[in-house]
């Protein structure tokens, strides 16, 4: 009998995340390159006017991946124009003519809401239209679901900073070539990455901000941009502000740690089983390098969970069970409700639910919306558990579902259920059947 231990990807944002450092770090991280190209010359067609570099480069004394999106002129902007940017006169003398990260809330491009060419016209900054070239592109499906929902975010920022409704948002930002092309590299390189690895969740560290303004297309902006901060409220990434001037974290950057982030915080023991470094390009005083791991934790950890927790006296118990339904589909990792007795008396349920701190603000709009209660009790808990994996084995019976906990191995009830009924047999006979077998 084989397991396959369950590991996590972690982006360490330190030095700030932008879309090109994401791909780059996925790329030296062991993410497969050709798989990627393929991806990329599939929507050349209907996206021309790029061509992409992979090599390594030195940032800061490391060694690291450098991923650049070549724009031609039609299509190039000032995004890593250091003296354009922030109007200084004494930059760096480095010059790169690899381009970043483009995500300067799009007022870091030229504005090419209708590129012109030969094949015919390509409107490449309305969210319909990029999901269609994304649609046509040789990826899998994780990785198209993934490259949407990044694109959605950016999408819903854009549409708050410009009050105008998601489907008549036409974002540079979001539409430019090198956008595009970032977006879909960094969702194919993450797929390669959760398939090779076996990858289950993903742990996004707090971003790491400069300060200062940036000069975009309409004037000077403050950091983190409109579109950046607009991310960093709705999916309440935590952010520590720098010391150091300079926009580190771009809006696609930002985008990419939403869409991605499954947890918030490192496990207290690990190990480490592949890293790797993406450079960026901008030239700031603090290097600008995106670090990620595989790391695989202990088969026991110290862990902290959160309980959300409120008393409700005049909810129907049809309310309860619908409101259950969803707060389990939105990741609790368990709902349960008891009967108590309030002031006066009165009879009322305890709703309890367990879940992760990156889950809080999306389970307690949930009740709010769902039940009567008007306020909800949080508690941090520490526990120490063992760790879980879910896997499909052969056994006696055939193929069944099972929760791996440590050295012990458990059948689940519906994979078990759906066997004894094709065999007619009683479950608690399969069960202890199959509990012996996998455990000997």
């Amino acid at each position: 009998m084989n397991i396959i231990m369950k590991r996590t990807l972690y982006i360490e944002c330190y030095s700030g995340i932008s879309g090109d450092m994401t791909v780059a770090a996925m790329l030296d991280l062991g993410a497969d390159q050709k798989v990627l190209e393929d991806a990329i010359n599939s929507i050349k067609s209907s996206v021309p006017g790029f061509e992409i570099t992979i090599k390594k480069v030195q940032k800061a004394g490391v060694c690291a991946c450098d991923f650049a999106v070549l724009l031609d002129k039609e299509h190039e902007n000032h995004d890593h124009n250091m003296e354009y940017l922030h109007g200084h006169a004494n930059m760096e003398k480095e010059h790169y003519h690899e381009h970043e990260t483009h995500h300067q809330e799009q007022e870091h491009h030229h504005e090419h809401e209708i590129h012109h060419h030969e094949q015919g016209e390509h409107h490449h900054t309305g969210l319909k239209e990029i999901i269609n070239v994304l649609n046509q592109a040789k990826m899998t499906k994780e990785a198209k679901d993934l490259a949407q929902k990044i694109f959605r975010i950016l999408a819903e920022a854009e549409s708050k900073a410009h009050n105008k409704p998601v489907n008549e948002v036409h974002f540079h930002e979001v539409g430019a070539v090198d956008s595009i092309v970032d977006i879909l590299s960094a969702a194919v390189c993450i797929d390669s990455l959760r398939k090779k690895y076996n990858i289950t969740d993903i742990i996004v560290s707090e971003l790491y901000e400069g300060h200062g303004s940036v000069r975009c297309q309409h004037g000077i902006l403050p950091i983190p941009v409109p579109a950046t901060a607009n991310i960093m409220e709705a999916y309440q990434l935590p952010v520590h502000f720098m010391e150091f001037q300079g926009e580190f974290v771009t809006p696609t950057g930002a985008a990419i740690a939403a869409a991605v982030r499954t947890k918030a915080h490192l496990p207290s023991k690990f190990q480490i089983i592949a890293s790797g470094a993406g450079a960026g390009k901008r030239m700031y005083e603090k290097a600008s390098l995106l670090r990620a791991m595989i790391i695989e934790e202990d088969s026991e950890t110290q862990d902290k969970i959160y309980k959300l927790e409120t008393n409700i006296d005049d909810c129907s118990g049809e309310a309860f069970g619908y409101v259950m339904d969803r707060l389990f589909a939105a990741g609790a990792r368990d709902v349960y409700y008891v009967p108590v007795f309030m002031k006066k008396n009165r009879p009322a349920y305890q709703l309890s639910v367990i879940c992760g701190e990156s889950d809080i603000a999306k389970l307690e709009q949930i009740i709010f919306q769902e039940t009567t209660t008007i306020g909800i009790r949080r508690l941090e808990m520490e526990r120490t558990i063992l760790k879980r994996e879910h896997q499909i084995l052969d056994t006696s019976l055939g193929k069944i579902a099972v929760k791996v906990c440590g050295k012990r191995i458990y059948p689940e009830y519906e994979s078990l259920a759906s066997v004894c009924q094709e065999k007619k047999i009683p479950y608690l006979e399969a069960y202890n059947k199959i509990y012996v077998e996998l455990n000997h």
